[in-house]
């Protein structure tokens, strides 16, 4: 039981002493003392609420924040095999990228899916190539991140299937599926079904997950997208947190507990080149998260107000020209990322914004945050900048103008801003916010009022800019149309006829979890395109209609 009379230095103290400790010197390099964290007394502290300070009281002395690198390309055997040179890298969790027909719930010998096969990240069609994609990788100890959301149920369908084919109950899986639905419509425009309805699939995932996998987060709210789309850093933050409550507002329709569920619901923002906004929008984000689902929706357990997050570089802040300066701009935006508290990062690698990464490039990436883990002291104290004025300005400023994004939110929905996001996606507002701000933006470049190095200033060296890429060839592309063949030739068609019909029954009715006939679709090795096939002949497509 807590003790009410308590400081909050002393409730600190007392967390801090119940936290097991890294094997390090919190000593700087000339061997002064570091304190865990800095601060009055009577202040914030992490791992107290609201938590602007950190989810945690510990924080990085502890344990590190996780680097989960990014990767995805080919087939699944290629991107296997980039996996466990990330493992022997020092790399402490997987991040699944696919490529764009699977994103869309397409089969790769489906003819929109023509040249992009295995180009943008990994293709996945079946449970054989989650079975490919995963081999020899123990997932009872490492934990994967999957970014895929129209299909997302279906994809962590696939993933239980095969988890629990190699022996590992679907109750051992740690790790977070995107599944963030909301900012496809506002952002990414990787929609399949229309919003109420796929909104129904993050609702069963959710409550399926709650139930029967508690190590596994069930949604990562997205800011990056939204950002990368050309949002500005308090709109990528109001939209991805009025998202997350959105969420919430669905599962409590649902009749789910609010702690039941939102201890697994995580978030994962960019990492831009504005240093200090990016530390300001972390902390803010903590705060903001913590009051609304204390005081809006309820919660009591700490882990429901905790607003956990995965960042990573800014693909956008990247250049085709003098790529090598990119390894410097992610640098920097990794550390804003940890000097904000991040649990997770994934650094980009130099070569991202002419192609996939190469081995090489990804291990300097790699390389990056193990120098700010181990040679930068600075996850030694928790909020470091915590108490600067100019911190704690920007976020407060940060704080009071996505309050207001949120009030006009909940004015779409009549209070409601499951119903607000939902109208506000339909009626394009988020589409059009963002739309004018990366204008904007590209206005400033244009004429010179904000510099990027390489682009529109310092371009000295630009013709020189040759190094070796990635190429995924057609050949590639063909491996993995033969591939789904020879599974399609061999599986129990009967088998597939069968329980896709049942999933199209099941989804006329609402009140139905889908999950359990995903995942016996999945054993079944029906494809990732016949079973969104079925759900959208129920469901219906979405046609983004613009407005003038």
């Amino acid at each position: 039981m807590e003790n009410e009379s308590a400081t909050p230095r002393q409730r600190y103290d007392e967390a801090m002493a119940a936290s097991s400790m890294r094997d390090a010197q919190f000593t700087t390099m000339s061997g002064i003392p570091l304190e865990s964290v800095y601060g009055p007394d009577d202040g914030d502290f992490p791992g107290q609420y609201p938590y602007t300070r950190g989810p945690y009281a510990s924080m990085y002395r502890s344990k590190p924040w996780t680097m989960r690198m990014f990767a995805g390309f080919g087939t699944a055997e290629d991107t296997n095999w980039r996996f466990k040179e990330i493992i022997r890298a020092g790399g402490g969790g997987l991040s699944t990228a696919f490529d764009m027909p699977t994103l869309l719930g397409l089969d790769s010998d489906d003819p929109m899916a023509l040249g992009e096969v295995g180009r943008c990240g990994v293709a996945v069609d079946t449970l054989a190539d989650m079975e490919d994609l995963y081999r020899d990788i123990d997932l009872g100890e490492v934990t994967t991140s999957m970014t895929i959301n129209s299909p997302a149920a279906v994809i962590l369908s696939m993933y239980i299937a095969q988890a629990e084919k190699a022996g590992v109950p679907r109750s051992r899986l740690g790790g977070t599926l995107q599944n963030d639905i909301l900012k496809e419509y506002q952002a990414q425009k990787e929609f399949v079904f229309p919003p109420r309805q796929s909104m129904r699939l993050v609702r069963d995932s959710i409550a399926f997950t709650a139930a029967e996998m508690p190590r596994w987060h069930s949604v990562s709210i997205s800011g990056y997208h939204i950002r990368e789309a050309g949002s500005t850093a308090v709109e990528e933050l109001a939209f991805t947190l009025a998202n997350g409550f959105a969420y919430v507002e669905l599962a409590l329709q649902a009749g789910l507990p609010i702690d039941a569920f939102a201890p697994r619901l995580s978030f994962f923002f960019n990492a831009h080149i504005d240093f200090f906004e990016e530390i300001a929008k972390y902390r803010a984000a903590r705060r903001i998260w913590a009051r609304w689902m204390k005081d809006r929706y309820g919660a009591t357990d700490p882990r429901s107000m905790q607003c956990r997050f995965h960042a990573q570089t800014a693909g956008v802040s990247l250049t085709a020209q003098q790529p090598e300066i990119n390894i410097a701009r992610t640098a920097i935006e990794a550390m804003a990322a940890v000097l904000g508290g991040t649990q997770s990062l994934h650094t980009n690698s130099m070569d991202e914004a002419l192609a996939l990464p190469t081995e090489k490039a990804a291990r300097i990436a790699l390389r990056t945050q193990q120098v700010i883990a181990h040679e930068t002291n600075v996850a030694h104290v928790a909020d470091p900048l915590g108490g600067s004025h100019f911190v704690e300005a920007l976020t407060d400023e940060v704080e009071r103008q996505a309050e207001e994004i949120f009030a006009k939110i909940a004015e779409f929905g009549d209070g409601s801003m499951l119903e607000g996001t939902i109208r506000g996606i339909e009626e394009n507002w988020f589409q059009g916010r963002i739309a004018d701000s990366a204008f904007e933006l590209e206005r400033a470049l244009n004429d010179g009022r904000r510099i990027t190095v390489g682009v529109n200033a310092f371009t000295e060296g630009n013709e020189e800019d040759q190094i070796p890429l990635l190429r995924i060839t057609n050949e590639d592309e063909q491996r993995q149309r033969k591939r789904l063949a020879d599974v399609r030739g061999r599986r129990d068609q009967a088998a597939v006829d069968a329980v896709l019909a049942e999933l199209a029954t099941q989804a006329t009715d609402p009140e139905i979890n889908l999950m359990p006939t995903l995942i016996a679709a999945a054993e079944a090795y029906a494809s990732v395109g016949e079973i969104m096939s079925t759900l959208g002949g129920v469901f219906g497509r979405h046609v983004e209609v613009p407005t003038i």
